[in-house]
């Protein structure tokens, strides 16, 4: 082999290796175009497999899911219709559960269903520690509430899609009550978008001097550990009230 030859055959495979390392695609619309919306529930397309997807529901049991701070799963959570729903009422939150994993940068696709006057949430970058007693005292939320029958007045970040007491949602695209909505969550490294219904209804870098302000000067100024972790777990919540969640698939970015 010449010098020549030796030189353009390095070249190429130099570049053909930075091409294998290039950052896959996180723009939050193109990974959710690449959920099957006509796959059965609860399953995954071998397309979607191919892809990273992972399935977090089977349908059957909690697999992969535990309470926080416990061993098993709480008897307030029940498999009904092959969706992962509460048999708690009234006011007081209960148990929520959280994924055995911990997740970085990742995203998140999910369905939910509400009863009237239902409150709930999707949380993410939980620390499971038995300093905490919920995981919303570390975790940022996802909203997943009944605003329209909510008995009392709410908060723009209290809307349904919003980042709960931080980034009101920037649409409602909100079913009406009874149907399935579609909730997508992208955490990639400090960026996040939040998703409902195949609209994009908030997104905010963590860490920056906006999410600075609100999280110092809200709520959460009096929960010192909120947003501190990179990595956790995801939670669903049980605030109560009856809310259904199925075909929850997660795929981890890189």
């Amino acid at each position: 082999m010449n010098r020549k030859m030796f030189f353009i055959l390095l070249a190429l495979g130099i570049f053909t290796l930075s091409a294998c390392q290039q950052p896959e695609n996180v723009e939050p619309l193109a990974l959710y175009a690449s959920i099957d919306q006509n796959a059965p529930v609860n399953t995954l397309t071998a397309t979607e497999a191919d892809l990273g997807w992972q399935l977090l529901s089977n349908g059957n049991d909690f697999s992969g899911w535990h309470g926080y701070n416990m061993s098993g799963v709480p008897d307030c959570w029940i498999i009904e219709d092959g969706s992962y729903t509460m048999t708690t009422t009234g006011g007081a939150e209960s148990q929520d559960i959280i994924t055995d994993k911990t997740y970085k940068s990742f995203a998140l696709y999910l369905e939910f269903k509400l009863d009237t006057g239902a409150n709930s949430g999707i949380l993410y970058q939980i620390k499971e520690d038995t300093m905490y007693q919920f995981p919303y005292e570390t975790g940022p939320e996802f909203q997943v509430i009944d605003h329209a029958n909510w008995p009392d007045p709410l908060e723009d970040w209290q809307i349904c899609g919003a980042n709960y007491a931080m980034y009101p949602p920037l649409v409602k695209p909100y079913k009406t009550l009874g149907e399935w909505n579609q909730a997508f969550l992208v955490v990639s490294g400090n960026q996040v978008t939040h998703m409902l219904n195949g609209e994009i209804t908030v997104t905010y870098e963590q860490y920056s001097d906006d999410w600075n302000t609100l999280r110092n000067s809200g709520k959460w100024a009096d929960f010192p550990d909120y947003g501190k972790y990179d990595e956790g777990h995801i939670s669903l919540q049980n605030h109560g009230t009856k809310v259904w969640y199925r075909n929850v698939k997660i795929k981890e970015l890189k």
